[in-house]
């Protein structure tokens, strides 16, 4: 079965960069390879750039966002101190949650009962969000971790292209010394 040239590149960096061939490297690893076989530049994962969010989740999401800030946490003290004064030093014709305020302690049950799983949705998606910013992460990590190793090897290479050219050229000023030395002892 013939191998195309692009193949036998992909095969030859996992062998380099991994010790393993192409076909036995999982797909994070193979996609890895290939971003540094093509040369590409590793972008934003598509799906971590757009927003396909429903109605009820962008809801969710802004809930989760003004349920968890301190300005809700202040109004929303600053409005139950205001319902606890109103309906105790008002008179009783004014007011409609007398002490022990059962109207206020329903309305806190219902908030909370509809609240925590909004902010549960919210807290999911997000997870699921940073997970795959994680998994994106890895393959930048990966892929530069190979790119480091692959110029390591390329750097290495030319040391010892070098290395072998000054011992080449070593020799060869050894050898003219040595003809020189010749020479000067056969004239004396």
């Amino acid at each position: 079965m013939a191998v195309s040239p692009q193949e036998a590149k992909h095969d030859e960096l996992a062998q380099q960069l991994l010790n393993c061939s192409y076909d036995k490297l999982n797909d994070v690893q193979k996609s890895v390879v290939d971003l540094i076989a093509t040369e590409a530049p590793s972008g934003v994962a598509p799906a971590l750039r757009t927003d396909k969010r429903t109605f009820g989740e962008r809801l969710a999401d802004q809930v989760a966002a003004v349920g968890g800030s301190w300005g809700f946490i202040i109004g929303f003290g600053l409005l139950l101190a205001a319902w606890m004064g109103w309906n105790t030093l008002v008179g009783k014709g004014l007011s409609f949650d007398v002490y022990p305020f059962i109207f206020l302690n329903l309305m806190l049950s219902m908030l909370a009962a509809i609240q925590a799983p909004v902010i549960m949705m919210s807290q999911n998606r997000a997870a699921d969000r940073d997970r795959q910013a994680a998994e994106h992460d890895y393959v930048v990590n990966l892929r530069a971790e190979l790119e480091i190793m692959h110029l390591h090897d390329k750097m290495d290479d030319l040391r010892q292209k070098q290395m072998f050219e000054m011992l080449k050229k070593q020799n060869e000023a050894i050898r003219l010394l040595r003809a020189q030395v010749a020479r000067l002892g056969d004239k004396s």
